[in-house]
């Protein structure tokens, strides 16, 4: 089966006044259509520059990043906010909500890059907003729903656009033990139905429930085992 993502060498160094940190030191690995991979390693170990160049928010500073068949780690920042829009969906620990909006209209947002008509993005949106069990929510704003409530809208956000790849950076951090149990039930449903999903955590319960494990030290692959 070919890889819908990979990195090839990948290296990020970033000069901090006069040192010199290599953030991730030649980082090789690919990443199969359904796949289900943790992230994890201790503090400064590298996963969250590795989620950043696995999201495009930024480039290698070597080696190659392919997403499908693009070369992302070539493209400029517009053609990365295009692959951003379209090809990945995110999920972060603090949700990234945006207040102002409903739920519907939180979910809707990804479509923006799509140019659907406005009838179509709310539908697809409303339906998504019920995929989650949020089906009566769909009006409400963040700041009346809980925790594990705004972690689903996210969710429910990063799967509108049908992306290539879900990225989701501690999911479960912000949650108490009952919505973070909720919130884990939706990634394996997900998983089920063939999404490829790859997120970070450091919660070795959480990291079970992924069928790949990546352990990251110091900017390097230490080990990478199917679970």
């Amino acid at each position: 089966m070919a890889a819908i993502a990979q990195f090839q060498d990948v290296r990020k160094t970033y000069q901090m006044g006069l040192v010199t940190v290599e953030a991730l030191r030649g980082v090789s690995f690919q990443v199969q259509e359904g796949d289900y991979i943790s992230i994890m390693g201790p503090s400064g170990c590298g996963k969250s520059t590795l989620l950043n160049l696995l999201g495009c928010l930024d480039r290698p500073t070597s080696g190659h990043y392919f997403l499908g068949d693009a070369d992302v780690s070539q493209m400029d920042d517009d053609a990365l906010s295009t692959v951003r829009g379209t090809r990945l969906g995110f999920i972060f620990q603090s949700y990234n909500l945006i207040q102002q909006l409903t739920v519907v209209e939180n979910i809707e947002v990804p479509l923006y890059y799509q140019s659907r008509p406005e009838e179509q993005s709310r539908a697809l949106a409303a339906q998504y907003a019920a995929r989650v069990g949020l089906e009566n929510r769909v009006d409400h704003k963040p700041f009346e729903l809980s925790g594990g409530q705004q972690q689903r809208v996210a969710i429910a956000r990063a799967l509108v656009n049908d992306p290539l790849v879900i990225l989701a950076d501690e999911p479960t951090g912000n949650l108490d033990s009952t919505s973070g149990v909720e919130i884990l039930k939706i990634f394996d449903d997900l998983h089920e139905q063939g999404k490829t999903i790859i997120l970070v955590t450091h919660d070795e319960s959480v990291s079970r429930h992924a069928q790949r494990a990546i352990r990251l030290r110091d900017g390097q692959v230490e080990s990478d085992i199917r679970q």
